[in-house]
């Protein structure tokens, strides 16, 4: 597993990665896999051939196609490397009474 701030990368088999759509990057150009509510910085990721999908009908459910390797980063935590493989992305998550929501990063 792999961890940076409120992002955790899961390895998965390539069975359990659904038939996704591809995310669209940001306006920079950037495959984000979470942003900042507070601060506006953001987690992405990159690397050659890396695909970021994720299921329309789960917004939660979101993976990393890693053909060789990637990167993960972000302006206040260091660089992850990621080796080649298909990884789960999962955000952090806080409870508020009655539900629970992201974290505001």
């Amino acid at each position: 597993m792999y961890r940076q701030g409120d992002v955790l990368m899961i390895p998965v088999t390539p069975a359990e990665v659904p038939a996704s759509a591809p995310v669209p990057r940001d306006r920079r150009g950037r495959m984000v896999l979470a942003r900042g509510e507070a601060t506006g910085h953001a987690h992405v990721v990159g690397g050659p051939g890396l695909q970021l999908v994720a299921d329309l009908d789960d917004p939660d459910a979101m993976f990393i196609e890693v053909p060789s390797h990637g990167r993960v980063t972000h302006e206040e935590h260091g660089p992850i490397s990621l080796p080649a493989g298909h990884y789960r992305v999962v955000r952090q998550r806080e409870y508020i009474p009655g539900a629970f929501r992201p974290v505001a990063d």
